[in-house]
């Protein structure tokens, strides 16, 4: 029988260890559930080994990030899948059987997401995750369920298991084999976006990454980072740039990254307009960070053997779409 472990990794989340844990463990019968403490500064480890003594504690010396605290952890974890949960996300039951039927069914299936929903509004799709990932030409991420800002209903319209270009970090599973043969994600992300780097590492080594909504999760959001945080618009900014340049050959690279430049000084002036300077600030000190060290980043592009041709990004601008064409509906994109 193959083993699933449930990794949750937790920054002073004793709240949603409180309000989420039981049903985790509960529902997630007879897996292991493990919490990761990122060092921690609130309750959370006391509160913990008071109260959930079945779970295993893996305790972390300092708050390296989502990256960091996740490769730390995994690293100690034997298992056949991993499960990176978020603290503030509610399973429901019998959640894992579906997942580890459809993972049994296509071995070339190495990472997926189920359904993710809003915890706070539960007949609408969640910001981070929703129906599944993509990724339009300028490299700009993108959800089944979610575009920019624009939220859709869960109508049933997207209950069709296929390929998506990324899984969300909120609830991805993956195969363990594959995690740790690609280093697992990347420190240098610290947050955001690291999750959709390695799903693009997976594509183009010749896997698969697939929504599955026959699983359906429920997600808080904003837990560590609000959002419209200042730190989280840089970090978003800055790691897409990284993303694009990990990932893609210097063919590729150089024009999207000369468009990214216009198409991102334009919401810059956006947030300014609209009075949130401090927004705009984050992505001029985004791009500052990131050329900064242009090629540290580029030296981490790998060529696999045989790039896969089949990746699914979506070919054309999203920002047009979106915003000159006004289809606010993944159903709507052409």
């Amino acid at each position: 029988m193959a083993t699933i472990a449930v990794v949750i990794l937790n920054y002073n989340g004793q709240k949603f260890l409180q309000n989420f844990l039981p049903e985790v463990v509960a529902y997630s019968t007879p897996h292991a559930v493990v919490v990761a403490d990122n060092a921690s500064t609130d309750d959370s480890v006391a509160y913990l080994r008071k109260n959930f003594a079945e779970v295993r504690l893996i305790l972390l010396q300092q708050n390296g990030g989502f990256s960091q605290g996740y490769n730390e952890s995994l690293a100690q974890i034997t298992a056949d899948y991993y499960v990176l949960l978020n603290s503030d996300v509610a399973v429901t039951e019998g959640w894992l059987e579906p997942i580890l039927a459809y993972l049994h069914a296509h071995p070339e299936v190495e990472a997926l997401q189920p359904k993710i929903l809003a915890y706070h509004l539960p007949t609408y799709f969640e910001y981070a995750g929703a129906g599944g990932g993509f990724l339009d030409t300028w490299g700009y991420p993108f959800c089944r369920g979610r575009i920019f800002d624009t939220i859709e209903e869960d109508l049933g319209q997207y209950n069709d298991a296929l390929p998506v270009f990324w899984a969300s970090g909120a609830c991805m599973v993956i195969r363990a084999e594959t995690y740790h043969a690609l280093g697992g994600l990347d420190n240098d992300f610290f947050a955001h976006m690291e999750e959709i780097d390695l799903c693009w590492r997976i594509w183009r080594r010749g896997g698969k990454v697939h929504y599955l909504p026959a699983s359906a999760v429920y997600h808080v959001g904003g837990g560590t980072l609000a959002q419209g945080s200042p730190r989280k618009t840089f970090l978003n900014f800055r790691n897409n740039l990284a993303l694009l340049t990990k990932n893609l050959p210097a063919s590729a690279l150089w024009y999207r990254l000369c468009v990214r430049a216009v198409l991102d000084a334009l919401a810059c002036l956006r947030f300014v307009g609209k009075g949130e300077g401090r927004q705009g600030f984050a992505i001029l000190k985004a791009y500052f960070h990131f050329y900064g060290r242009f090629w540290f980043w580029r030296k981490k592009y790998k060529r696999f053997s045989e790039e896969n041709k089949d990746i699914p990004i979506y070919s054309r601008s999203l920002i047009w779409q979106y915003f000159a064409k006004g289809r606010k509906k993944f159903s709507d994109l052409k």
